[in-house]
């Protein structure tokens, strides 16, 4: 059950005052057996909703009661804001973040503040330039919150063009790359932004499982991708003082075995394949040894004679 839409049917019945789960279902666009589940689930909560029976009947908040951010314990409260904080980029976001901080409880707001200005988040790494977003995420977000079915002329890795009509699901920016996960009439797919050459919403609903998270399809995304990128492993005898630098270089992909001797450890490293891990080492020198499998070994060997040959 998502948290977000149930906080959608409590904003609905604000507005309201009084809704059927089949009004419910209509807006929000899921099942009418959706809408009752969520109205239960928000009355099991502890929020004052309440059911009627009867003809203009419906689900009421009691007392026309309202919500706030009242509810939040001091810790809580900071840990919100320390989150949004450095989200907080453009002029709308900042002053979405200033009418917050004004629905906390008075005590609340001096650390609310001073937690949001707390951090700043710059994700480049060091001697990077600037990456912009792709202008066609914001058209994205658009089509997955409005929940509108979108046509897409999309480009691979190896540029061959295919035309896609998608259910868009949730948008991942992943450092700095941005990816959309949608459906399609070939299951579930993730698809670079900055890959789309073109694209137009409809007006077609977008089909979205109940019980899809954007987290946990982008950590099965992950998942697949992480056992591509390490389908061949090396191990590599390397001074234990510069086994962090390899650890920089392979992410996830490092094991430590064990020590070799007193200032050596022996590590194993993947990658797609040998060449992308001889592409890694090569400018190690005689610093490391890698002592298996051979195709890596061969491949450090032919890029050192090309090296040679070149600059004897």
């Amino acid at each position: 059950m998502r948290a977000d839409r149930l906080v959608a049917v409590l904003l609905l019945m604000q507005s309201r005052g009084r809704v059927t789960a089949a009004e419910v279902a209509r807006e929000l666009e899921v099942s009418v057996a959706t809408a009752r589940r969520d109205l239960e689930a928000l009355s099991t909560a502890g929020i004052p909703v309440y059911p009627q029976a009867g003809r203009g009947g419906g689900w009421s908040l009691v007392g026309g009661a309202r919500t706030d951010l009242s509810g939040l314990s001091e810790g809580e409260a900071r840990a919100l804001f320390l989150l949004l904080g450095p989200a907080a980029g453009s002029a709308e976001a900042k002053g979405a973040l200033r009418k917050l901080v004004q629905a906390l409880p008075r005590t609340f707001r001096a650390d609310a503040v001073a937690a949001a200005e707390a951090t700043v988040v710059d994700d480049r790494r060091w001697g990077e330039q600037d990456r912009d977003r792709p202008p066609m995420v914001a058209e994205l977000q658009t089509a997955v919150i409005r929940r509108r079915k979108v046509r897409v002329s999309y480009a691979n890795h190896a540029g061959k063009r295919s035309e896609w009509l998608l259910d868009p699901l949730g948008l991942v920016d992943k450092n700095a790359t941005w990816y959309l996960v949608a459906g399609s009439d070939r299951g579930r797919r993730t698809f670079r932004v900055d890959r789309i050459l073109s694209m137009r919403s409809t007006d077609e609903i977008a089909r979205r499982p109940d019980d899809f998270t954007l987290e946990q399809a982008w950590d099965e995304v992950v998942g697949e991708m992480e056992e591509r990128r390490s389908r061949l492993w090396a191990t590599v005898i390397v001074p234990g003082r510069y086994a962090y630098v390899l650890r920089d270089q392979f992410g996830r992909h490092v094991e430590q075995v064990g020590p070799v001797d007193a200032e050596q450890v022996r590590v194993r490293v993947g990658a797609p394949t040998a060449l992308d891990i001889a592409r890694h080492l090569a400018g190690w020198g005689t610093m490391i040894d890698v002592t298996e499998p051979e195709p890596v070994r061969a491949e450090l060997a032919r890029i050192g004679a090309e090296l040679s040959a070149r600059y004897r």
